[in-house]
C-alpha cells in the first residue's frame, strides 16, 4: 500500500475542511512540471536576453559600465600626464641649455634621468591582476614623471646655489689678458681657429692664441681658481700650467720659462703664475694661452680687452699682490728642468 499525505482541502457544500489523500507520485509530478517550467523560462528569458537583443546580463552590464567609467578616467588622466610630460620637457630643456649653460654645468645626463627604471619589471604584478595594459602604462607613467621631476628639482636646488654665488663666479671667468697689454711690447701672432702651422706646415687648428713678446716677461692669472695641473715638457706645449677657475671653464698657458704656482694651489686674477719662454714645439718666445668651456676650446678673444690700459692693468696687478699673502712660492726654470 502506497504511502499517502494528508492534505485538506473546503467543501463547498459544506463549507469545511475535509482531509483529501493525494497520492506521493502525483505531488512529486506536480513538483517536477513545476522546476521544469521555470528552467525553460529561464532558458526562453536569457535565449531572448542574449541572444536575440544582444543583451548582457545584469551584473555583466554593471562590470562593463564601471570598467568604462574607470578607463574613462585614466584616459583622462593620461591625457593630463602628457601635458605635465611637456612641461617638464620644456623645464629640463630651459635648465639645461640656459640656467646650468650659464654657470658652467653639464647637463643632466640621460641614464641619470631615467635611473631605476630599466632592468627588471617593476610591474609584474600589475601584469598579472589586469588584462588591460591601459592602468599599467598610466602607474608606470607616473612613476616615471615622479622620479623626473625629484631629479630636476634637484637641479634647480645646485642653479640656486650657484646662482648665489653669482659674484664669485665674475671674478672665476677668466676675463683679462694673461700678459701686460702695454703697446709695443707684445703682438698676436696667430689667432684663434685654423692656421698654417709654422713647424709642419699645412693647415691645422689652433686651439688658442699665441701673444709673442719677450722672454720672462710675467704671465698672470686671468681669472680666480685652483692650479689643476703643472707639466714640464720638451715637445708641444712645453712648460704649462693648466687652472680650473669652476663654473666650467679652465685656461691653458704654455711655452713658459718659469713657472711659479704648484698644482693644487688657490689662484686669484692678476697674481703672477710664471714667466713666457720657448719651451715646446715653438720658433720663438711667446705665451700660447687657451680658454676652454665644458671641454671645449673657445676663442679666447671673447674674454679679454687687449685695448685695458697698461696702467688699469698694472693697477689691477698691483693691488692683488698687496692683497695677497706672502708666500714662497717656487720658482720653475727652464734651465733648472733641462739638467
Amino acid at each position: 500500500m502506497s504511502k499517502i499525505r494528508k492534505e485538506y482541502s473546503l467543501n463547498p457544500e459544506t463549507l469545511m475542511y475535509e482531509i483529501a489523500k493525494v497520492p506521493l507520485g502525483k505531488r512529486l509530478l506536480k513538483i517536477g512540471a513545476y522546476i521544469v517550467t521555470c528552467v525553460a523560462v529561464t532558458v526562453l528569458y536569457y535565449w531572448l536576453y542574449a541572444g536575440v537583443l544582444k543583451l548582457d546580463p545584469p551584473k555583466t552590464a554593471r562590470l562593463k559600465r564601471e570598467n568604462a567609467a574607470w578607463n574613462s578616467k585614466l584616459e583622462l588622466m593620461n591625457r593630463q600626464l602628457d601635458i605635465y610630460e611637456e612641461q617638464l620637457a620644456d623645464l629640463n630643456l630651459r635648465n639645461d641649455d640656459i640656467y646650468r649653460s650659464i654657470f658652467g654645468m653639464n647637463e643632466i645626463p640621460t641614464e641619470v634621468l631615467n635611473a631605476g627604471f630599466g632592468g627588471v619589471n617593476r610591474y609584474a604584478e600589475l601584469d598579472e591582476m589586469v588584462s588591460n595594459s591601459l592602468l599599467r602604462d598610466t602607474y608606470e607613467r607616473l612613476d616615471v614623471l615622479a622620479k623626473r621631476s625629484y631629479v630636476q628639482s634637484k637641479s634647480f636646488d645646485e642653479v640656486a646655489e650657484l646662482s648665489r654665488r653669482a659674484g664669485e663666479m665674475a671674478s672665476c671667468i677668466p676675463a683679462i689678458p694673461p700678459i701686460d697689454p702695454k703697446p709695443g711690447t707684445y703682438h698676436l701672432s696667430s689667432p684663434f681657429g685654423t692656421r698654417w702651422d709654422p713647424v709642419y706646415g699645412g693647415y691645422r687648428t689652433h686651439s688658442g692664441v699665441d701673444l709673442s713678446t719677450k722672454e720672462g716677461n710675467p704671465i698672470y692669472a686671468t681669472g680666480d681658481g685652483v692650479v689643476e695641473s703643472v707639466d714640464f715638457q720638451f715637445f708641444g706645449y712645453g712648460h704649462q700650467v693648466v687652472i680650473d677657475h669652476g663654473f666650467g671653464y679652465k685656461t691653458r698657458y704654455a711655452h713658459m720659462s718659469t713657472i711659479s704656482v704648484v698644482e693644487g694651489m688657490k689662484i686669484k686674477r692678476g697674481e703672477c703664475i710664471g714667466a713666457v719662454g720657448k719651451t715646446g714645439k715653438v720658433t720663438g718666445a711667446h705665451l700660447h694661452y687657451e680658454v676652454l668651456y665644458r671641454g671645449s676650446a673657445v676663442n679666447p678673444a671673447n674674454f679679454f680687452d687687449l685695448d685695458i690700459t697698461s696702467d688699469e692693468y698694472a693697477t689691477m696687478v698691483h693691488k692683488m699682490e698687496d692683497e695677497s699673502p706672502a708666500i714662497l712660492r717656487p720658482q720653475f726654470s727652464v734651465k733648472a728642468n733641462n739638467q
